[in-house]
């Protein structure tokens, strides 16, 4: 008797500025996954909200010509029911609502506000059906870089210096609010505090440009982060929750090398656009003595917010032999071409594995509280 294939229900796109990361991103993993073992079930969010099923054809979501996906129509509209007993696909019209089968898994591959911070975390787990990466906590956690940084200085670790500036703050009085800035020292990183692959960040050398940086980011997210710059190598270390009750695992660190004469920093158009601003090197050219300290503490912050499945863990390496912790990721860029996979790979687990693996993480766990 033939046993039935996992029915894998990948949700992408999504209402935040991240979109079309995450349609290039679950490109990746229509392309890899083991058709075998799973079955898929594409449904697409737009960007005003909608659910959509789509076509199992991961080309229309490639980035393979220059131009960024977009989840831009309801064609087919789903949503999943909340029935505790079985979680089902649902499609609907004004007329009918039809049940499109039973879903065992989500693997959410939603970046950003709306997907990665707990909101879709949520509603999983209110239609009790399993899912790939974090919960609700750690998924808001890691979101917002204001408490991940209160977070991680509790556990111990090095944060650098910041200021954080939130709405009422800004409109109540912007001029004290970037007074506070004065603290740091330039070149100041701008950023949305609940934003990621690199959107809405600017480097700031002068505090005449603060301003209409901070502007920039407050068009992402009202909330907004100034961390001062770290003199450092900018080193990344995936983690993997363990299986049962084992230990999580680290991967071999890796170092992101950008073009000077092409980029400032790794923004957005060095991660996603511009294939030749930045160089992977995996295994980091680091001692064997830091290479276990980052793995070490990759691990540490990644308990320390309670995460699972996965995640990136960013941090400066200080000429001095510190390490500072930036940021951790609870999903982080998933195409093949992206650090966390290429770092798994270099560790010994590749792209199709590392799939097979964060779905069997996920329908191991318990849903609800654990």
């Amino acid at each position: 008797m033939t046993e039935r294939k996992l029915r894998v229900l990948l949700l992408f796109g999504g209402r935040s500025s991240e979109h079309s990361v995450s349609c290039v991103t679950a490109a990746g993993v229509m392309h890899a996954i083991d058709r075998e073992r799973f079955e898929i079930v594409p449904v697409g969010i737009t960007r005003d909200g909608g659910w959509t099923l789509l076509d199992e054809d991961p080309e229309g979501w490639a980035l393979n010509t220059g131009k960024l996906p977009e989840i831009s129509s309801v064609d087919h509209p789903v949503h999943l029911s909340t029935d505790a007993q079985k979680t089902s696909l649902l499609s609907y019209s004004d007329s009918a609502v039809a049940d499109l089968g039973e879903i065992d898994v989500v693997f959410p591959l939603l970046h950003g506000p709306f997907g990665e911070d707990g909101s879709i975390q949520g509603m999983l787990e209110m239609a009790g059906v399993s899912y790939v990466g974090s919960g609700i906590a750690a998924s808001a956690m890691g979101m917002d870089k204001h408490y991940m940084k209160v977070v991680f200085e509790g556990a111990g670790f090095n944060v650098g210096p910041y200021e954080v500036i939130t709405n009422k703050q800004w409109l109540r009085d912007s001029e004290a609010a970037m007074k506070r800035c004065d603290n740091l020292q330039y070149p100041l990183f701008v950023k949305p505090a609940r934003a990621g692959s690199s959107v809405g960040i600017t480097k700031v050398d002068d505090p005449s440009e603060l301003r209409a940086a901070i502007e920039i980011a407050r068009a992402e997210d009202p909330k907004v982060i100034i961390e001062q710059g770290i003199v450092g190598r900018e080193i990344e270390c995936g983690v993997l929750e363990g299986r049962g009750s084992g230990p999580s695992r680290a991967s071999l660190p890796g170092e992101i090398a950008v073009a000077d004469n092409l980029h400032t920093f790794y923004d957005f158009e060095a991660k996603y656009v511009d294939g030749a601003a930045a160089e992977l090197s995996c295994p980091a050219n680091l001692s064997d003595e830091a290479t276990l300290e980052i793995r070490e503490l990759a691990v540490k912050a990644f308990d320390a917010i309670d995460a699972e499945g996965l995640s990136r863990v960013d941090f400066f390496y200080t000429p001095e032999g510190d390490w500072i912790i930036n940021e951790i990721n609870t999903m982080p860029g998933f195409t093949p071409s992206s650090m966390y996979p290429q770092m798994w790979a270099k560790t010994g687990i590749e792209y199709r594995e590392l799939i097979d693996e964060l779905i069997a993480l996920a329908t191991e766990r318990n849903i609800g509280l654990r």
